[in-house]
């Protein structure tokens, strides 16, 4: 490739304007792929545990289904802190394309699996994949694109989750087989390898590597007094907003079906369309509501909706409706947004050398307390009286994460170096 040195100022910037380009490219191919990969199971699961588990009660059903789910979500957790440590210590550029390609060849491999066994490990290590992208993914974009414009395509790039949402909702409606819908996998298994000619490595990282090195050696680590309430704090935030998430997300086509009487394959899948459509909607519009009234302000709106939504949706509909449809893009709308906020607020509050090591450790330890949480969310249905009480129960967590982001002001994210 030709040297920058040797070409015109204008040349420079078409060249390093393309490189963005690209980029940000293969960034939202692989979240909108993490998205769609991490919600087909909740539809097709009863097809899946069917043809393994035979006929099962609604107690089984549930039981099965929470443990696939949660065990998905652990997985999301592992990979999120282990690849954000390799981010940091092999670079972006590696870390981002082998993550995309992990949870791609995984996805696919669930659609020739033989055995219940397989279909979990399968979905265990695609979400170790997905994980890993969605934190270096965010990372990557934090230390590379322009301040000016950052939080809008910050904004924009929390928007291919919900595009991909949506994308799994019209692929369950769409394709009844789940050995079929789960070939999805390609999709972001090319995009790791098209990436590998598409992208270059973060040039803040590859400055601060040797600081990061000395920063290593001095002992200032992850885990040192100075950065410990910090972690905490991000690690709060982050994951309350994403247990209350998960819950909702993970259980809404079940709870759809406990309030109809037929097949709610169709329903579910329109649901999933409508969450994915509210998501993109408010993630889209996450870094111009950024620009307007800051981090803290649209976090804290954020929450209350989100918690005002969820008492809405599930404390008062007793029966299905098209209204739902409705609140749950209204609900998702907000998720959305979070989402685009908080991956602008988390990785700003630490410095180059733990950055992506502190933004994995804050993303994915609210993950592992979200995989018990929707773990005992399908598990306590009966005890709390069905899916509406046990998701409004659990979408309480919203709360602590609201308290956090009002009363905790000492703690504050900063622009990151460009």
């Amino acid at each position: 490739m030709e040297s920058l040195l040797d070409i015109s100022a204008v040349e420079q910037v078409r060249v390093k304007s393309n490189r963005l380009i690209l980029l940000f490219i293969v960034c939202f191919a692989g979240n909108l792929f993490a998205g769609a990969i991490s919600t087909v199971m909740t539809v097709y699961l009863h097809a899946v545990v069917k043809e393994y588990q035979g006929s099962q009660s609604n107690a089984q059903l549930n039981n099965i289904s929470a443990y696939i789910n949660a065990l998905f979500i652990f997985g999301w957790a592992v990979g999120g802190f282990l690849w954000g440590l390799i981010g940091d210590k092999t670079g972006r550029k590696a870390a981002l394309l082998l993550s995309i390609g992990s949870y791609g060849i995984f996805t696919m491999l669930t659609s020739f699996t033989q055995s219940w066994v397989e279909v979990m490990i399968c979905r265990f290590l695609s979400g170790v994949g997905a994980g890993g992208l969605l934190v270096i993914s965010f990372t990557l974009i934090s230390e590379v694109w322009p301040k000016k414009t950052r939080a809008v395509f910050t904004g924009i790039l929390s928007i291919a989750i919900p595009i991909g949402i949506f994308s799994a909702g019209m692929l369950t409606f769409l394709v009844a087989s789940w050995r079929d819908g789960f070939l999805i996998g390609a999709l972001p298994l090319l995009t790791a390898i098209a990436g590998y000619w598409m992208i270059e490595e973060s040039g803040l990282w590859l400055k601060d590597r040797s600081e990061i090195e000395v920063a290593h050696k001095a002992a200032v680590r992850l885990f040192s007094n100075s950065n410990l309430r910090t972690l905490t704090i991000g690690s709060l935030i982050f994951g309350t907003m994403l247990i209350g998430l998960w819950a909702i997300f993970s259980w809404l086509p079940a709870w759809i079906q406990s309030l109809l009487t037929n097949d709610a394959r169709k329903e579910g899948s329109l649901s999933l369309m409508f969450m994915g459509m509210g998501g993109l909607v408010g993630g889209f519009l996450s870094g111009w509501v950024i620009k307007l009234v800051s981090l803290r302000t649209s976090l804290i709106a954020s929450f209350v909706i989100c918690f005002l939504m969820a008492f809405l949706l599930f404390k008062t509909n007793s029966v299905f409706s098209p209204v739902i449809y409705v609140e749950i893009a209204i609900l998702a709308l907000f998720f959305g947004a979070s989402q685009g906020i908080l991956s602008m607020y988390i990785p700003a509050l630490f410095p180059a050398a733990i950055r992506a090591s502190a933004t994995g450790f804050c993303f994915n330890i609210g993950r592992v307390l979200t995989a018990l949480a929707v773990l005992f969310a399908g598990v306590l249905v009966d005890v709390l009286g069905g899916y509406g009480n046990s998701l409004f129960i659990f979408s309480l967590i919203f709360l602590p994460g609201l308290f956090a982001v009002v009363f905790i002001k000492d703690i504050q994210p900063v622009q990151p170096v460009e």
